[in-house]
């Protein structure tokens, strides 16, 4: 059996320390933002979706991903930014969406992928507070990581609030 020592030694070579969450990054209108490694299924170039009538413009359409429909959402325009037109780096994130008992499948649109990251506790701030008028609560909080704020993005409010899909 180990000792408590070994154990902590071990944990942090693996970068599992306690309080450090990792965050796969992106790019977004020049700024970047962060999700839940644990939520990341996949990162594919963008393709061609199948697109759904009645259905608001920053959801794309469906794709088919091994046998499963996913939704694609524009994160440029769920966040209301100016279109741009999708490039060689512009991917889709496949992500996992909790929503109350069940999950589903959902991929975002980003600009770029950036990298991967160990956030800590202390290197975590709580969003601010803009008032009533802005809605900030899909934002987990901000991140600073190589002396740059990252915006942590609560994925499942931030998909969960809408009932557009």
């Amino acid at each position: 059996m180990s000792s408590a020592a070994e154990t902590l030694e071990l944990d942090m070579v693996n970068g599992d320390e306690a309080g450090v969450q990792q965050y796969l990054t992106f790019i977004l209108n020049g700024e970047e933002y962060g999700v839940d490694i644990l939520r990341v299924q996949e990162i594919k170039g963008w393709d061609t979706v199948t697109p759904i009538p009645n259905t608001p413009c920053y959801i794309k359409g469906v794709i088919n991903l091994r046998g499963a429909v996913v939704p694609i959402v524009d994160l440029r325009e769920r966040f209301g930014l100016d279109n741009i037109e999708y490039g060689a780096t512009t991917v889709v994130i496949v992500l996992k969406v909790i929503s109350g008992d069940s999950d589903r499948t959902v991929g975002i649109v980003v600009d770029a992928v950036s990298d991967v990251h160990n956030v800590g506790e202390e290197e975590m701030k709580p969003s601010p507070d803009f008032g009533n008028s802005i809605d900030t609560n899909f934002i987990s909080g901000l991140a600073t990581v190589n002396e740059k704020m990252v915006i942590i993005i609560d994925i499942d409010r931030l998909l969960n609030e809408s009932s557009d899909f």
